[in-house]
């Protein structure tokens, strides 16, 4: 008996899981997979398809359940960023946005130029991101940005001249002028709270809520998604803003923790951490809890050749003949071990801060840039390649090495006693797009999954 359903429409693949809730703990009890279906022109087939599996699974037709929703099928989100400095209010914008599931195609920082607006119009974006200054602050560049985009804005962009909500997250203290400019332009201004309101103060949560709106309300232009937001009471969320979600909640049970999602074509890494208080005085600038990065070029089928490359082994990369999407063989299992491996390794450092020596009038100094994952508890493996091919432990085991330097500065990676938690069933998304309603549960549900597996360790 299932009491709710969850609906993820991926960019390749579609699954539905359903559950059922007792105890305060949801209890997974089947799942349905089938290809997305944005090339048949309506995503709708391929949700019926997996739907159908998952009510032979149960005998009982699922449609009638709670149903949530989160979706990546529309190609996510395009957004350009336009900040006041290029280290503080566009950078904290980016951070916000791509925990979101918002794709940033373009970052200014300072007065906006015409070859910039030249870019914005090019770009066509679903959504534009205008930030800039600390709580009563500078005020004369924002002002005249905001000017500036909505004179571009009023005409709308794309051969369709599609109209273009924007977002201000900026200097709170002219919120006033800022609306009126974008309303007397005829476009639509929505307010988040200032992503930097004070220096070294990172404020990030509200901004990433907003965009989450915005996507729910664009999500619906895949082909055959309006039909499916019938499914749902609650917002469509992106898949990563899920996944984040899903994070935050799995470390509040269980403690810090970064997450890791190695696909075919891309590499994602969540963390969820403030840190060691050891290493915190020394950093240059605030980094949010909850950060996201996508390594679009590390991926173990598509984007294979480029993990190769970039360990610069040619015996492996003679070997990429063995290549394939489901590994069966010995030597194509190998090698897509290899590749997870190599993944992991390179896109956890990407992530990770780093701990540097910089050279002062006083003499030698250390700073931390970045994130500090050095606090860490837990790592966890989720998505297809790290948990259904052996071998996945071992790769996550690979990057606990705590403040280790490699090749250049010391790169802050989780430590050597963290431990690892494989998402088999690849339940991170689904169990974050139920935290819209269910926080409690959810937080439970993790608490009680990573207690049994615990339990299970010989």
């Amino acid at each position: 008996m299932a009491d709710v359903l969850t609906v993820e429409i991926g960019s390749t693949i579609t699954k539905v899981n359903a559950f059922s809730l007792g105890g305060g703990v949801f209890t997974h009890v089947a799942q349905g997979f089938a290809p997305t279906s944005v090339a048949q022109g309506d995503v709708g087939i391929g949700v019926d398809a997996a739907l159908r599996e998952v009510g032979t699974a149960l005998g009982e037709d699922p449609t009638g359940l709670e149903t949530f929703v989160n979706s990546s099928a529309a190609g996510g989100l395009r957004m350009t960023v336009h900040g006041l400095t290029a280290s503080m209010t566009a950078r904290a914008a980016r951070e916000a946005s791509l925990g979101a599931g918002a794709i940033v195609t373009a970052v200014t920082a300072g007065p906006l130029e015409s070859y910039d607006l030249d870019d914005v119009r090019e770009i066509a974006p679903n959504m534009v991101l205008l930030a800039g200054g600390v709580d009563h602050g500078e005020t004369r560049i924002v002002l005249r940005n905001a000017e500036l985009l909505a004179e571009l804005l009023s005409k709308g962009l794309g051969a369709e001249a599609r109209m273009v909500p924007v977002v201000y997250a900026g200097n709170k203290a002219i919120v006033r002028p800022i609306t009126r400019i974008f309303e007397q332009a005829g476009v639509e201004i929505l307010l988040a709270d200032n992503v930097f309101p004070d220096v070294d103060v990172l404020n990030v949560g509200p901004l990433r809520n907003l965009i989450h709106e915005v996507f729910s309300r664009h999500i619906v232009h895949a082909p055959g998604m309006s039909r499916l937001a019938g499914l749902t009471h609650a917002e469509i969320l992106p898949t990563p803003g899920a996944v984040l979600r899903a994070a935050e909640l799995f470390s509040e049970a269980v403690g810090d923790a970064v997450i890791i999602d190695v696909g075919g074509a891309t590499t994602d890494v969540h963390s969820v951490t403030d840190g060691s208080i050891e290493l915190s005085a020394k950093m240059l600038e605030p980094e949010p809890r909850s950060k996201r990065t996508v390594e679009g070029d590390l991926g173990v089928f598509v984007n294979a050749e480029n993990i190769a490359r970039a360990v610069g082994d040619e015996t492996w990369s003679a070997r990429l003949a063995d290549l394939r999407a489901m590994p069966s063989a010995e030597r194509e299992i190998e090698l897509t071990q290899w590749l997870c491996t190599k993944a992991v390794e390179i896109g956890v450092r990407r992530h990770a801060g780093t701990l540097d020596d910089i050279y002062t009038p006083t003499g030698k100094k250390q700073v931390v840039r970045g994130k500090d994952l050095t606090a860490v508890e837990w790592v966890v493996a989720t998505g297809g390649a790290l948990t259904k091919v052996a071998g996945g432990e071992k790769a996550l085991q690979a990057i606990c090495l705590g403040a280790q330097p490699s090749t250049g500065p010391t790169h802050l990676l989780p430590p050597p006693e963290a431990r690892v938690f494989m998402d088999r069933k690849y339940l991170f998304s689904a169990l974050g797009t139920l935290a819209h309603a269910y926080p409690d549960e959810v937080r439970e549900t993790f608490r009680r999954r990573v207690q049994e597996s615990q339990n299970e360790e010989p």
